[in-house]
């Protein structure tokens, strides 16, 4: 049976992208902050099933709960880098992104005392409008993996003409892309995330078999932190696109992470293609 990677995009509720509309940065700070409650339960959810996972970090949750990243390494997972201020690649200047990307690398190296190798843009923001630029500034920082192209169409990301398994975009870098099936003559995601809430669980256990056993690949799944957190705090004046997209089954996910666990065999980024 294949190794699949599990990944962790570490934000917190304030910081998703499609909140940007209606939570300024500047009130970052006086947000209630819940990562350090739901990273915990993560951990003890991945420690009861025996589960090693990379946990893509802000820079600026980092910097804040440096508890956080510290339980990470210390339970033996992978830890990446997500950016510093979950500042979409696309909307940077290449001298801002790199900035950025270096920042968010030397704290959590700083914190772990070992080498961040991945890195994954928020919101899968590298495209065909920045991939050159953003892949030479992530070989000049120093990482050696990204999980950025997602090779799908949407609304808010997606490159769908890029390929669908790893590949070297860049002589000395590596991209993983987040898992899609191939059908009806494009690309669908399969990889977590919303998708995996709005599913039944059924479909996604069998997307990810059948990338296992068809395509003979590990899948790439993630989840954020904030999607098993039925209590958190509810944002109001939102369109009711976002509301559905952000908080559809929330109550129904560390469940189906649960089952999820069990199905699969689960890794480490690192680990899995890296090694290879």
């Amino acid at each position: 049976m294949k190794i699949n990677a599990l990944t962790i995009d570490v934000e917190d509720y304030f910081q998703v992208s499609a909140f940007a509309p209606y939570i300024d940065r500047a009130d970052w700070e006086q947000r209630e902050c819940r990562v350090e409650r739901n990273i915990a339960r993560i951990l003890e959810l991945l420690d009861r099933q025996g589960v090693k996972a990379t946990f893509f970090t802000l820079g600026w949750i980092a910097e804040r709960y440096p508890a956080v990243v510290r339980d990470i390494v210390g339970n033996g997972h992978e830890l990446a880098s997500h950016g510093y201020g979950h500042e979409r690649a696309n909307q940077l200047s290449p001298e801002a992104f790199l900035k950025d990307i270096s920042e968010a690398k030397r704290i959590l190296e700083d914190l772990a005392g070992a080498e961040v190798k991945g890195y994954r843009a928020p919101s899968f923001s590298i495209d065909g409008s920045n991939r050159q630029w953003a892949c030479e500034a992530l070989v000049q920082a120093g990482y050696r993996y990204s999980s950025s192209i997602y090779p799908v169409r949407h609304d808010h990301y997606g490159m769908p003409e890029a390929p669908r398994f790893p590949y070297q975009v860049h002589a000395a870098l590596l991209e993983v892309p987040p898992t899609t099936v191939r059908a009806f003559n494009r690309n669908w995601p399969a990889s977590g995330g919303g998708y995996f809430r709005l599913m039944p669980y059924a479909v996604s256990r069998r997307l990810i078999d059948h990338v296992n056993r068809r395509d003979g690949q590990s899948a790439v799944f993630y989840f954020h932190p904030w999607e098993i957190d039925v209590e958190q705090p509810r944002i109001p004046g939102i369109s009711a696109k976002t509301r559905f997209r952000h908080y559809v089954n929330i109550h129904r996910m560390e469940q189906r992470l649960a089952r999820l666990l069990e199905d699969f065999r689960w890794g480490r980024m690192d680990d899995i293609f890296l090694a290879q």
